[in-house]
């Protein structure tokens, strides 16, 4: 019995000075590589086996099978562990953060794209002499906030209870309901805010949905059933709204430049 704790012990400190030996030649190898060589090196050589009248104590035997086995299956855990860790991005992180708190996820995205479309729009119309209006676009900031990224995330769980599917016959309901209610609603809605924001009264608001609604809403019909067919064809729930921004980013370059524009005349 002692012969054999020998014999494998002198295999398990082989195979530690075989790894010794082959870092200090090549620095530069792959973990991977080393761990393959390894256990390919010690499985390819045979072992020693006594015979059965001479192995008395058989649940003390050290298999080097069984020692490599386990070496190896160690070292790909490991490896996979440390492999795992690059998988981990920015992507990973949005998507559990949806996954923990969607509406605020989806709120603060929304505020962030329309921070950066309005700003766009700034410099697109703006002169060398005039500087930013960071005002309009804190307004901009917060209607995407408290509005579009909460009425985004129930919108798109509605339709899709309403609609399950991602055939195209939903898919072509889904674009219909989203241009008929939802746009509609949604720009009446910016408009109105908006302009109450910058001190307008009813009968301005009004004198400015009557001048901005009609264009914006048939500007709006050329752009976005392409942006919807996408988003409700090939796009998952939770990460529809994220795509609807992203698709909103020239949408709402548009839209904030209707928003800015003087008051409309009324008539009194």
């Amino acid at each position: 019995m002692n012969s054999v704790f020998l014999k494998n012990r002198f295999k398990v400190s082989h195979v530690i000075m075989l790894q010794k030996q082959l870092i200090f030649t090549n620095p530069s190898i792959n973990p991977i590589k080393l761990h393959s060589l390894l256990c390919n090196k010690f499985h390819s050589k045979p072992y020693f086996r006594l015979p059965d009248f001479l192995r008395k104590t058989r649940q003390y035997e050290i298999s080097p099978s069984l020692f490599s086995s386990s070496f190896c299956s160690s070292s790909s855990s490991s490896s996979a562990t440390t492999a795992s860790p690059s998988k981990v991005g920015f992507v990973g992180w949005y998507l559990g953060m949806i996954k923990k708190n969607p509406i605020l996820t989806k709120s603060v995205t929304s505020a962030l794209i329309y921070i950066a479309a309005d700003l766009s729009s700034q410099t697109i119309e703006r002169q060398s002499s005039k500087s930013f209006d960071f005002i309009r676009t804190l307004r901009m900031a917060g209607y995407g906030m408290i509005i579009l990224g909460p009425s985004l995330h129930f919108w798109f769980n509605f339709v899709s209870k309403l609609f399950p599917g991602r055939d195209l016959i939903s898919t072509l309901k889904k674009m219909v309901m989203g241009q008929s209610l939802y746009g509609p609603a949604m720009t009446v809605v910016f408009f109105s805010l908006n302009a109450r924001l910058q001190g307008e009264n009813g009968d301005e608001i009004v004198a400015r949905l009557k001048r901005d609604l009609l264009p914006t809403m048939l500007n709006g019909v050329m752009y976005w059933p392409i942006c919807d067919f996408i988003t409700f064809r090939f796009i998952p729930v939770h990460l529809q709204p994220l795509v609807s921004n992203s698709f909103s980013y020239l949408w709402t370059i548009y839209m904030t430049y209707m928003a800015s524009l003087e008051k409309a005349v009324t008539t009194s």
